[in-house]
């Protein structure tokens, strides 16, 4: 959908900015409304950095039903039917490396995504996932093959019956911030936030100036407290 090379120099930009110089640096561009993806989607477990990716978008809406009451044998072949005509995820064959998965699935309590699934994404090069519900399961596993999910809870449940795919690359919602194919989406310990395309640059260059600010001053604080110098200094 984008220029793949333009993607590597945009996340580029941002490569060890946290998402709170990121903040600074919208509101530098006149955002100060805009952006920070509400509190409540939180990282399934805290990453060591901030992860950086290119908005790829998908939208499922609840699903109106009715659940046929059939005998299990009878219901195992409504499911296959089910994810392969009301709850599929063609987004999925698109993904390309730096990727970042925004999933509007409108508040719905259901494990869309899991311990496989994931992994099939982050073989495509898949650098995590959003989502404005439960969004995430097996969160066990999540954790071990290191899958950076935010999402506002977890969930038991699988798709069926619960959620329909309704389109991709297409503008949606998430916490409060629209997100559009293409955004530059930066998410860590703090949470999400979305930086729009056509500002990105902007933004990076602000939030370098207050990061590496932020680094001197700290910096100062360390030797002066005696402390070990590290990275983020």
């Amino acid at each position: 959908m984008f220029d793949q090379k333009e993607n590597r120099e945009l996340i580029s930009l941002f490569e060890k900015l946290r998402v709170t110089d990121v903040r600074d640096g919208m509101d530098w561009m006149g955002y100060h409304h805009y952006g920070s993806v509400h509190h409540s989607i939180r990282p399934l477990f805290r990453p060591r950095l901030s992860t950086i990716g290119i908005a790829r978008t998908t939208r499922y809406v609840p699903y109106e039903g009715p659940v046929p009451a059939l005998p299990p044998e009878e219901y195992t072949k409504w499911v296959k039917m089910y994810y392969a005509e009301i709850c599929y995820d063609p987004w999925n064959a698109d993904i390309q490396p730096g990727d970042f998965v925004c999933i509007d699935i409108a508040g719905v309590d259901v494990g869309l995504l899991g311990s496989n699934n994931t992994l099939d994404c982050k073989k495509k090069g898949c650098v995590g996932f959003v989502t404005n519900g439960g969004g995430i399961r097996d969160t066990d596993e999540c954790v071990i093959q290191g899958i950076n999910v935010w999402s506002k809870f977890i969930s038991h449940g699988m798709d069926q019956a619960r959620i329909r795919y309704i389109d991709k690359d297409i503008p949606i919602a998430i916490g409060g911030v629209a997100i559009y194919p293409g955004d530059i989406i930066v998410a860590d310990g703090d949470g999400v936030i979305a930086v729009p395309r056509k500002i990105a640059r902007g933004v990076a260059k602000y939030a370098w100036q207050e990061a590496s600010a932020d680094k001197k001053a700290r910096k100062q604080f360390y030797i002066d407290l005696g402390m070990e110098l590290d990275e983020t200094v």
